[in-house]
């Protein structure tokens, strides 16, 4: 699925139960014209920028790493995150790329409950 058809649906699904996720409406409200996100939506130009994107996941309740993912970018503070130590973050990563979801989820939650 790509990042224009996540977005359609998930508005449209939202416009289901309340008319303000109009197309115009919320374009409207993350400041962009509704015939750029029209665009957006029918990937008729490449993914909008890292602010526009959180915007949009921040109004249709979507989470913006997501979604910044399926544009193909990784969100600015995470970049500053690896650019910091930047071979501990590639090992990791690199380490982590065959684990199953349930190994990485066990270590968020032990990372997150400060278990080191």
């Amino acid at each position: 699925m790509t990042l224009g058809v996540y977005i359609r649906e998930a508005r449209e699904k939202l416009r289901e139960g309340d008319l303000s996720y109009s197309l115009r409406q919320v374009a409207q409200r993350i400041n962009i014209e509704p015939a750029y996100l029209s665009k957006i939506e029918r990937d008729q130009v490449p993914p909008p920028g890292e602010d526009t994107i959180r915007r949009l996941a921040l109004d249709l309740g979507e989470d913006p790493d997501l979604m910044l993912a399926m544009a193909g970018k990784v969100s600015s503070d995470l970049q500053e995150i690896i650019r910091n130590r930047p071979q501990l973050f590639a090992e990791l990563i690199r380490q982590l790329k065959e684990q199953p979801d349930k190994a990485i989820l066990r270590i968020v939650r032990v990372v997150r409950g400060g278990e080191w």
